[in-house]
């Protein structure tokens, strides 16, 4: 292997050019900063939303630590599409398809100007996921932050966060609350930066992010309005000079078992499911094989133990108090369940949980011995509706088995509506299709009709099932990512309002008492808007739901020895 200091940058590339030195002393960069290797610190920051409303004062820090540690940093920014805002809206088709233009904007940046290393500040749910997948595609020395969780808001004496405004919705529907209730909740959910506060996507990716080694444990737990918060993305700029240093690459973490680690800690904090959707596409950057199925496996082994929202009592707040990830982690190196793995920090996952605070008294992380639930927060189905699998988020409930006549609707408006005219009733199994990847395109999440459900009290007594996706507030047996999805032919198009439909959580099954194949031969899809644009772009692109939502072909899996050495010029 190469030796640091035999090693050469890629920015040498650029700061060899005199034309590309002169745009770059225009810049205010002098000899010393020029003769420095070049690295990028590239932001989500936005203003439309809290989630990344704060990250440009992070990434002043971040870029001294950067400099102190001998770096030049170069900043750059790229987009956000935020789902609580564009949640139940047509704008909400954006927010998977960004993730793909976020890896790709970040890919171009770095490569386009040849830098050495780069650091990604991100904040709302689909910035994390494609942090991830672009350090793995571009396998330099990386680093991710998360911005940090929101801070409660508070509403006659108890937290509350943005899933309460959606439940709301609901319940004003039902007139469970008045309008000003309403109103009330709406301006006390989110008292300021930071992103969604329960163990919704964001918070679930961040803690997927340090299991990975991407991120330094602890970094991410911290609140976005946290005081140590600057000094956390600091650090983050001189542990990334380090593994500059040193030659290590952000794909030397990435590991069938620090996936595996990832999916354990998303089972037992009873995290988003989009979790599995974002794992298999950073496999799938990373070259490492890593199927649908073995997160079924991991769930079934691992018991529910951190007591946050949707369906607990706490907030990503809360848990960063009693202990945060290392806690949780500690208790999952504790029962076998983790590997140890590499991460960022130069150490290994079970030296960075070693020595893991936790507060006294608290009650936000509990032991293997007396768990929440005795197995994981999502699982993994198969049979006559989902070939291909889906996912049955297992937050709340408690219930293992559902049958009930279908209620067909052909996109999330149509059953929006239909839940806030009252027309669901209990035992209805509510089927949204058209929303997968393809067919939305972009596949959203069902949060506004789920938080209707949940708003009118019929959270417990109805079932629903979509080629889309939920969002991490989502609890109640719902049952998504179903592949192959209607726009593709999938059994799910060829369902009729009445059908039986049956889900069994344990069997690991869900079918429909029809002769759907019968049906083939009138099945047309619907007539749809043309798309245009990066719609069409990603429908034409994008693969199956149980393959990661990705753009790109599959690599070739990684080798023993690529890995060992980082010669992976080939896969590149």
């Amino acid at each position: 292997m190469t030796k640091p200091d035999e090693r050469r940058y890629p920015s040498e590339a650029v700061r060899s050019q005199p034309p590309a030195r002169a745009m770059l002393r225009a810049t205010g960069l002098d000899d010393a900063a020029l003769a420095r290797p070049m690295v990028g610190v590239v932001s989500t920051w936005s203003d439309v939303s809290p989630c990344n409303l704060h990250l440009r004062t992070l990434a002043e820090p971040m870029k001294d630590g950067i400099r102190a540690a001998g770096g030049t940093p170069v900043e750059f920014n790229t987009i956000a599409v935020t789902d609580g805002i564009a949640m139940g809206t047509p704008g909400m088709k954006a927010s998977l398809i960004s993730r793909e233009v976020i890896a790709d904007s970040i890919e171009l940046a770095v490569r386009g100007h040849s830098l050495d290393a780069v650091a990604v500040l991100v904040g709302c749910d689909k910035t994390i996921p494609a942090a991830a997948m672009a350090l793995a595609r571009l396998d330099l020395p990386g680093i991710i932050l998360y911005g940090g969780s929101i801070r409660p808001g508070r509403h006659d004496g108890r937290f509350i966060t943005i899933q309460d405004v959606f439940e709301a919705v609901g319940a004003e529907a039902a007139g469970r609350i008045d309008a000003a209730e309403l109103m009330a909740i709406e301006r006390a959910a989110c008292p300021g930066a930071g992103a969604c506060g329960g163990q919704f996507t964001a918070n679930t990716m961040a803690m997927a992010l340090t299991m990975l080694g991407l991120s330094p444990m602890g970094a991410n737990d911290l609140a976005a309005t946290d005081p140590d918060k600057p000094a956390a993305a600091a650090r983050c700029g001189r542990l990334l000079m380090e593994r500059l240093r040193e030659g290590v690459s952000a794909r030397c973490y990435l590991s069938a078992e620090s996936l595996e680690n990832a999916a354990r800690i998303g089972a037992a904090t009873a995290g988003s499911t989009n979790l599995i959707l974002h794992l298999l596409a950073i496999a799938r950057e990373a070259g490492i094989a890593f199927e649908i199925d073995r997160f079924d496996a991991i769930s079934r082994s691992t018991p529910v133990i951190a007591d946050l929202k949707p369906a607990g009592r706490y907030t990503a707040v809360e848990l960063s108090d009693a202990g945060g990830t290392a806690l949780v982690a500690r208790r999952l190196f504790d029962g076998g369940l983790l590997y140890d793995t590499p991460t960022v920090s130069g150490r290994s996952l079970a030296e960075e949980v070693a020595g893991a605070y936790e507060r006294p008294g608290q009650s936000v992380v509990r032991s293997l011995d007396d768990p929440i639930k005795p197995q994981g927060g999502y699982a993994i189905l198969f049979g006559a509706l989902a070939p291909e699998g889906c996912v049955l988020k297992r937050a709340g409930g408690g219930r293992d088995r559902f049958s009930g006549p279908a209620r067909v609707f052909d996109g999330e408006e149509a059953a929006f509506a239909a839940v806030q005219a009252g027309r669901i009733r209990a035992g209805d199994v509510i089927v949204i299709r058209y929303e997968g990847p393809k067919g939305g395109p972009g596949m959203r999440e069902m949060l506004a009709v789920t938080a209707a459900i949940q708003g009118q009290g019929l959270g417990a007594d109805v079932a629903l099932i979509t080629d889309g996706r939920f969002s991490g507030a989502t609890h109640g047996f719902m049952v998504g990512h179903i592949a192959p999805e209607a726009a593709e032919g999938g059994p799910i198009a060829l369902l009729r309002d009445g059908d039986r439909i049956s889900i069994d959580a344990t069997a690991r099954r869900i079918d429909v008492d029809a002769d759907l194949e019968a049906r083939r031969d009138g099945w047309r899809a619907p007539e749809r808007p043309a798309l245009a644009g990066a719609y069409a772009k990603y429908a034409r692109l994008v693969a199956s739901a149980s393959e990661g939502a990705v753009t790109i072909p599959p690599r070739s899996p990684l080798t023993q020895e690529t890995k060992r050495t980082g010669n992976h010029a080939a896969l590149s």
